[in-house]
């Protein structure tokens, strides 16, 4: 079937049983395959997260984006759902952790899927991305410029978040994370400080950052976007996801 998919909006259940909005994407063959699970930006549940879902589907995985901010309305669009979350400082860790295993769960139960499962975030996403690693039985897990992991939020940043690095010992599968030497969110400092952090720990990750690219360098559609950066944390990401969820 080659890169042929199925790919549209679908109904699963998240944290404690709520109806949330997803964008599924999966290949059509019947080849076994893994799941990824998406996790949005800050600024939501948008065309490009999407697109991201696709471009997974497309080679070979089947993957789901579940949008964190459903319960802003709905009906409403998810630029207005985005606004009133990030109103209310975000989507509490719990919620997340919640919504996560249920889209995970969702991606288990589909025709050919080979029971493996990874995550990946992008900015906010990102520290969720570790969030759920720490919390879930999963199988990778890739924090594309995660924040907040080492550190808390300046006081008026729109995300309420406080720092996860307290539950490094509980990182439950490899972790790949991806960064920009000119991003002030995380800053080369907190990721240096992460990477010692889970060194001590002898957790299994590895971490790239990018001279010259700074935060949101994998968004196409923003002035972040570095090719050069992102074109190479594309070929990292799909290595890392080949040697830890094939079967």
């Amino acid at each position: 079937m080659g890169d042929a998919m199925w790919a549209g909006t679908v109904t699963i259940p998240g944290h404690e049983g709520a109806e949330l909005e997803a964008y599924l994407a999966r290949p059509l063959g019947e080849e076994p395959r893994a799941g990824v699970v998406v996790i949005h930006h800050l600024p939501g549940y948008d065309a490009a997260t999407k697109e991201i879902v696709r471009r997974f589907a497309a080679s070979g995985y089947a993957a789901i984006c579940p949008n964190l901010y459903s319960r802003e309305g709905a009906g409403v669009s998810p630029d207005d759902q985005a606004a009133a979350a990030r109103a209310k400082g975000g989507v509490p860790d719990e919620q997340v952790v919640g919504d996560v295993a249920g889209a995970a769960a969702h991606l288990n139960s589909l025709d050919h899927a080979n029971g493996r499962i990874g995550v990946i975030g992008y900015c906010s996403g990102g520290r969720q991305a570790f969030l759920v690693a720490c919390s879930l039985e999963i199988d990778a897990a890739v924090d594309c410029y995660g924040a907040f992991v080492v550190t808390n939020p300046p006081a008026q940043f729109p995300l309420k978040a406080t720092p996860l690095v307290s539950r490094a010992s509980e990182l439950s599968c490899p972790l790949l994370g991806l960064f920009g030497d000119e991003d002030n969110h995380p800053a080369p400092d907190e990721v240096a400080e992460l990477s010692a952090h889970l060194e001590k720990l002898g957790k299994d990750f590895e971490f790239h950052s990018y001279e010259g690219a700074g935060h949101a360098f994998f968004s196409v559609d923003r002035p972040a976007y570095r090719p050069a950066a992102a074109i190479d944390g594309w070929k990292k990401i799909f290595a890392f996801f080949g040697r830890h969820l094939a079967t």
